[in-house]
């Protein structure tokens, strides 16, 4: 199963995205985080459909100092995640 998840409220500069990174990578998901132009993170996580109810879990609740105020998500094609490798950050130093 793969999906994709836009993060909405307070998630850039408060290390929201090594937050996911470290979320989805313990629980074993393939992917990548990454913040959008409009100030909103962005997520392509791929997995069986219990361990992304359990990400999606981690992203409504946030890293300390963010606020999440939605959490959208759309489910994908599974030809989407055949090129996902080990979970990363996209765009980071």
């Amino acid at each position: 199963m793969v999906c994709h998840y836009l993060v909405k409220g307070r998630v850039q500069g408060v290390g929201f995205r090594w937050f996911v990174q470290r979320e989805a990578a313990e629980i074993g998901l393939k992917g990548w985080v990454r913040n959008t132009e409009e100030g909103h993170v962005e997520i392509v996580a791929a997995g069986n459909s219990e361990d992304l109810a359990e990400l999606k879990d981690a992203l409504r609740k946030g890293s300390r100092g963010s606020r999440v105020d939605a959490v959208i998500e759309h489910e994908l094609d599974e030809s989407e995640g055949l090129n996902l490798g080990e979970f990363n950050i996209e765009g980071a130093w």
